[in-house]
């Protein structure tokens, strides 16, 4: 059974930012990568077409497919790089509240791809952060 993760992307302030950002936190392969304190334990369903879902600005926003994980020590203290596609996929953005860390989240609860979900809305890129988020709660995005 396939897991998901989610985690929020603290400091960015949008998928085209996230992209900018991932292009400095690379792997050797080339693929952009998170670091996680702790490695995840259902590391299978993970890697059996799981995702990293990102949490941009208290909505569900991006995806990414976990390709591996790289379990290394950093200054004596254990980490976990998370590597990943380097294929965003968006997908229907969904409130979520803060948390620390990340979380799992099972296939079932996991927002669908905007090609996938039910005619989904357009957001123009050029629209504010403000005006898209101000959509969202009046239910029109």
């Amino acid at each position: 059974m396939t897991i998901h993760i989610i985690k929020l992307a603290v400091g960015i302030e949008d998928v085209a930012h996230l992209l900018k950002v991932q292009t400095t936190l690379r792997l050797a392969s080339g693929n952009p990568r998170c670091r996680t304190r702790n490695a995840p334990r259902q590391a299978e369903e993970l890697l059996a077409g799981g995702s990293l879902y990102w949490v941009i600005g208290g909505y569900i926003m991006v995806r990414q497919k976990v390709l591996a994980l790289h379990e290394r020590k950093r200054d004596g203290k254990p980490e976990c790089l998370i590597e990943l596609s380097p294929d965003h996929v968006l997908v229907e953005p969904t409130h979520r509240r803060a948390f620390q860390g990340w979380r799992y989240l099972k296939a079932d609860d996991a927002p669908p791809d905007i090609a996938k979900a039910r005619k989904a809305p357009f957001v123009d890129p050029k629209m504010t952060k403000e005006m898209q988020k101000e959509l969202r709660k009046l239910g029109l995005l």
